[in-house]
């Protein structure tokens, strides 16, 4: 499983023009399914990003969790995050799961989030989207949960 997690001041996903889902400041999580990938996964990278560490403290330093915070989170899923493009120009998806399994897994992480008091908008799984965003920093992580990087 793998997320792009972006640090924002506001984010919202608009679907055929109407807002599906909005945030404050808090986290947009692009978050991309493998094939290969279980619940052990989704829990693991929901509570790695709970406790993420990257908002600023009163001295400054990035010392705070989304947790600490009382963030929300705004989670897109997002299966070209498994677009492998080493061989011609065109991205190869087949390491990303199946609609059913990659939905499955989406609303199982978005639930971990959400069990952790973490209030949670979402887009809407398969749907063209168009996502907005104001970053703060900015500041941009990739977390792989196989630790690829």
């Amino acid at each position: 499983m793998r997320a792009v997690v972006q640090l924002v001041k506001q984010s919202n996903v608009t679907v055929d023009q109407q807002i599906v889902g909005a945030i404050g400041k808090g986290f947009l999580i692009l978050l991309g399914v493998n094939q290969d990938d279980t619940e052990q996964q989704a829990t693991y990278l929901a509570d790695k990003i709970a406790n993420l560490r990257v908002f600023q403290d009163d001295d400054g330093k990035m010392n705070l969790s989304l947790l600490d915070t009382g963030g929300s989170a705004l989670v897109v899923s997002q299966f070209t995050l498994y677009g492998d493009c080493r061989k011609g120009r065109r991205p190869s998806y087949s390491k990303a799961a199946g609609p059913e399994q990659a939905n499955s897994l989406y609303e199982f992480f978005i639930g971990q989030l959400r069990n952790k008091g973490i209030e949670v908008a979402t887009g809407q799984f398969q749907a063209m989207m168009e996502v907005s965003l104001i970053n703060d920093g900015p500041i941009t992580i990739l977390l792989d949960s196989d630790k690829n990087f």
